[in-house]
């Protein structure tokens, strides 16, 4: 087992009217900056239910944090923080406003030149400013993370950033809010934890058993209860269920000790950046291609995911080649497409592999996957496979 650190300081309120323990949780005196995104939070009960919980402290609100969060966007919050001197961030919604919250929260005490810097160099926050999160959409687990990718759109780059000053100190996630969400957010909630798993999980065998046995019960719980979450939302054991597999997909306890991918992030940011493709569904597109073009470094993984969750038996190509085949089944009955050419090119400009790799290599050399050796070309063949 790989040697690690590990750290989760966030304090987690799990459950119904989980937000009651919001004020306790928010510094005597604070003023507060409520962060959130299109506006669903004032259709569907959240909103009212923060404010009621904020009643005592002073509260400035910044609505419009896009589903990737735009720089641009949140320059105009950052404003408003150093002019308004807000002292405590809350972030209300799914893993976009909280990532756009954690860019916030590191910009407010940056003293670089633009906070652009922070992420086109790369630079680790070791201090930000506090805030916390009510979660409303599950897939990210941004709320218990460090991590946040930022996109901008005038340079068509979507890049991340992250480091210890960016937990939240408590996340509010209650379940009820499950019922509420449309069918392509739940989809794409499931798509997001599913492939967050596997890029921890998907790569050779290890000793660290303990982690695999972590990762092959939430993909499995995942794969169980996703046509009763997409059937049902309002069923609350199923939405906790579906929570809190989110939640566990990227909270940090199943990539320690063990190696990780990221290639299929890698390739769906760029894809996502150029042609404005929800998150989750570039992870659906490229995850099936770079399984069957790595097969062979990942044969043995593959095949036991097939034996553990799947509970098939055959040799190790015959349950690799199930496996992909599953997976990917798994996605089309989400109603999640695995090509690009599924969908409408943006801007009357054609979906092209070429592109998305020039676009990738604008801001860092190709070398992707657990073993590095996923090169240009590599790239490529994957994306060409996903057309």
């Amino acid at each position: 087992m790989i040697n690690f650190n590990l750290q989760l300081p966030v304090h987690l309120f799990f459950g119904k009217d989980a937000h009651k323990n919001i004020a306790s949780q928010i510094p005597a005196g604070a003023k507060v900056l409520m962060t959130y995104g299109g506006g669903s939070i004032k259709t569907n009960g959240v909103y009212q239910k923060v404010q009621s919980a904020l009643e005592g402290f002073e509260v400035v609100e910044f609505g419009g944090i896009e589903a990737n969060p735009e720089y641009e966007t949140l320059l105009r919050a950052l404003k408003i923080i150093k002019e308004q001197e807000i002292t405590f961030i809350l972030a209300v919604g799914g893993g976009s406003v909280i990532d756009g919250t954690k860019f916030l929260s590191s910009a407010a005490l940056f003293d670089g030149d633009t906070p652009w810097d922070i992420l086109s160099k790369g630079i680790r926050t070791e201090v930000g400013m506090p805030f916390g999160t009510v979660l409303t959409l599950p897939a990210t687990g941004s709320e218990m993370n460090s991590g946040a990718v930022i996109s901008r759109k005038e340079l068509n780059q979507k890049r991340p950033m992250g480091g210890p000053g960016l937990f939240p100190k408590f996340s509010i996630c209650d379940p009820s809010v499950v019922a509420s969400l449309p069918e392509r957010q739940l989809a794409n909630g499931i798509v997001d934890a599913f492939t967050h798993v596997m890029e921890q999980y998907m790569t050779y065998p290890t000793s660290a058993t303990l982690q695999d046995r972590i990762s092959e019960g939430i993909l499995a719980t995942l794969m169980e209860i996703a046509p009763k979450v997409m059937a049902d939302p309002s069923d609350y054991d199923t939405a906790a269920n579906f929570m809190w597999c989110c939640n566990m997909a990227l909270n940090g306890i199943i990539q320690k000790g063990v190696p990780t991918d990221w290639s299929i992030h890698a390739l769906g940011h760029e894809i996502t950046a150029l042609y404005g493709i929800d998150h989750a569904r570039t992870l659906a597109i490229v995850l099936p291609s770079m399984y069957r073009y790595k097969a062979d470094k990942k044969g043995a993984k593959l095949a036991q995911f097939s034996q553990r969750v799947l509970e098939l038996s055959g040799s190790e190509a015959e349950l690799a080649t199930a496996a992909v085949d599953a997976i990917e089944n798994f996605f089309h009955s989400l109603d999640v497409p695995t090509t690009l050419s599924a969908y409408p090119a943006m801007d009357a400009e054609e979906v092209a592999p070429e592109k998305i790799v020039q676009n990738l290599e604008k801001i860092r050399t190709i070398k992707l996957g657990e073993h590095g050796d996923i090169l240009r070309e590599d790239a490529l063949s994957v994306l060409q496979s996903a057309y």
